[in-house]
Order: structure tokens, then sequence, then C-alpha cells
């Protein structure tokens, strides 16, 4: 049975023109990419991934501008058989972020390692500077073509 996977994520770049990532151990496998997740039943994408944003990180963002959204095949890493829809739309942070951002890769503290043990998966944040924001700085295929999107346009 073939099924649809609505993705949101937000693009966030502060003051200092750095772009906020998220490295995930997911199900034994390392992946960075853009904040975000899975749209819910009767819900909007933008209430989606300001919802993301509170659950994530209890952080109020603003919604603006409509990045980018996937016009290419992209199979599910997780559930083989599904498709990705992934839309991104550039976000300002409404507040100071409070919470901790790393400064390497997979930079996760013990409280998130002990999550990772209930749950399979674990999160933590960090800023990369937007000169050093490549294609190689995150892992899946759709953000890939978002980096450039964003590079080429800001």
């Amino acid at each position: 049975m073939e099924r649809f996977n609505i993705r949101v994520y937000g693009v966030l770049i502060n003051e200092e023109k750095k772009v906020l990532v998220s490295d995930e151990f997911i199900r034994g496998k390392y992946y960075t990419k853009f904040p975000g997740g899975g749209l819910e039943f009767g819900e909007g994408t933008r209430d989606c991934l300001t919802r993301e944003f509170i659950e994530e990180m209890n952080l109020q963002v603003e919604v603006l501008e409509h990045l980018y959204t996937t016009d290419f095949f992209q199979e599910s890493a997780f559930r083989p058989g599904d498709q990705i829809l992934s839309i991104y739309y550039l976000v300002k942070a409404l507040e100071p972020i409070t919470v901790r951002l790393s400064e390497i890769e997979f930079d996760f503290d013990e409280e998130q390692l002990r999550r990772y043990e209930q749950s399979q998966e674990v999160e933590t944040f960090r800023l990369i500077d937007w000169d050093d924001l490549s294609e190689e700085s995150v892992t899946l295929p759709i953000d890939k073509v978002v980096v450039r999107t964003i590079k080429d346009k800001f």
C-alpha cells in the first residue's frame, strides 16, 4: 500500500548568519537535518511547523515565506513504500533560543541519551555558520536541495 508522508521543516537563519540544524540519532543512524516534523491530520503546514518548534525546542517562531516543496520522488528512509513530501519555510525566532545548542555534531547530553533508550530517537541542535553551510552539512536528499536553494537565494 503506497502512502504519502508529509513533512514540514523550518530554516532559521539568525542575526549572525548562522543556520539552525537538528542532529539526530534515530534507529541506529545519524542524521543532520532542518528542524520540523510530520503533518498531523487536520493541521495546516504553518501550524504544524509552529507546533514542531514548540515541541522540540520550546521556541515560538514566526513562519515567514515558503522556500521549497519536494518536486521529485523520495521514498521514506524509515517506511519503505511511503513517499515523502517535504515543505520548507523560512522561520524567525520570536524569543531567544533556550535549549542547549551544541558546538559539535551529535553532541548528546546524558538526559538526551536516557531518552534514546526509551524511544530509539535522540535530538540536539546546533548552529552552522552561513559560510560553512553546504550540501554536505545535511544528510537527507531533500535537505541538500534546500541548502542549494537558500544559498542561491540569500
